[in-house]
């Protein structure tokens, strides 16, 4: 079975002249051709089943972009979405009308901003978005505030907390919506509170809420500066703790232990705290549970812990407790989760024991 003459010559011009990029409208069966003088469209004429022509014209197409006829299952399955894509092939795959070649270019390290908009004229999907805006070099190129726009107009159809969470982390990237636009969507948290983990996950200095400092004097303040700046973690969390954004930080992450809709909000939220703390623990997260996490803060007794506790005796438990909050992972929560699916009010009942205590730790940098 062979394409039809016609459609194998109009197919033949097109390659000729060069695209930039090809999709396929599978459901109007016609391929569309992107070049310098904008776009061409060809009308398919199959011969025999859509899915068994749709095949060959793409056999065509991998034949004439990778040089093998019978190539296109072979490089299908060389594609990778773990952005092993090797560069100097990335324009290739946007040649070829398959769309998991344009999955496997959004995960590529090499993505230019004009491959992004060629890529973004073929598939204009959320994931693809999400991918390209997790490269530098696309957020900040012509293409990131777009891909964000994008994002931005699609969130209120998602319905995944995860997906919401990284579609915010993105979004919220610097330059890419307006503040106007940040301020709109933090009034959202207020009906959608998963929102307030991407604010936190994407700007935990830079909150849109405003906060008083805590009430940290001068006398301790000037006690922990000269510290900090020698590279002391613990008095430059604690200085960080008790500023204005440091204090919304905390009434935000509040905010989410209330009410949390589902394991993976619990973790990711655990994980946000982790790396806001994270210069206290460069190790990582070392799974403990919560009783474990205690007792190695209660015995902390390095010497960066001890400086600034003998700067300002009287935030010692606070110190103690920044060390604990470090270590929060999935561990806190295992012995809880590990063996049921519960979500919504009936995990937040299970897991009240430990929310409660968290809520007591961080109330502890609150107001005083």
């Amino acid at each position: 079975m062979e394409l039809t003459s016609e459609d194998s010559l109009r197919l033949n011009v097109l390659l000729a002249n060069k695209p930039q990029a090809i999709r396929i409208d599978e459901s109007s069966m016609t391929l569309f051709g992107l070049s310098e003088r904008g776009e061409s469209r060809i009308i398919l004429n199959p011969n025999c089943r859509d899915d068994l022509y749709l095949r060959k014209v793409r056999e065509l197409l991998s034949g004439h972009v990778q040089g093998s006829p019978g190539g296109y299952p072979v490089y299908l399955k060389r594609w990778s979405r773990m952005g092993q894509t090797r560069d100097d092939n990335l324009e290739q795959l946007l040649l070829l009308g398959e769309p998991e070649a344009v999955v496997a270019f959004t995960c590529a390290k090499g993505i230019t901003d004009e491959l992004a908009r060629r890529a973004w004229w073929i598939s204009q999907d959320p994931d693809n978005a999400r991918r390209m805006l997790d490269n530098p070099q696309i957020v900040d190129g012509s293409m990131g505030p777009e891909l964000a726009r994008f994002l931005l107009d699609y969130l209120p159809f998602e319905t995944e907390s995860m997906v919401i969470i990284e579609s915010l982390r993105l979004i919220l990237q610097p330059g890419l919506i307006s503040e106007q636009e940040k301020v709109s969507l933090w009034k959202r948290c207020q009906r959608k509170p998963t929102y307030y983990l991407g604010f936190l996950a994407a700007l935990p200095d830079d909150l849109p809420v405003e906060s008083v400092p805590g009430s940290m004097t001068d006398h301790e303040k000037a006690a922990l500066l000269p510290l900090s700046e020698q590279g002391n973690p613990f008095a430059a969390q604690l200085l960080r703790i008790h500023t204005s954004p440091g204090q919304g930080f905390i009434s935000t992450v509040l905010k989410v232990i209330e009410k949390p809709a589902n394991q993976d909000v619990v973790a990711t939220l655990l994980d946000v705290v982790r790396e806001y703390l994270q210069s206290l623990r460069p190790t990582g997260d070392p799974d403990l549970t919560l009783e474990e996490l205690e007792a190695e803060a209660d015995g902390l007794c390095s010497d960066a812990f001890v400086a600034c506790r003998d700067a300002v005796s009287r935030r010692e438990t606070e110190i103690r407790s920044l060390y604990l909050l470090s270590g929060l992972g999935y561990g806190i929560v295992r012995p809880v989760l590990s063996n049921t699916d519960a979500i919504g009010s009936l995990m937040r009942k299970k897991l009240a024991p430990v929310s409660e205590r968290l809520k007591q730790l961080l109330q502890r940098f609150q107001g005083g």
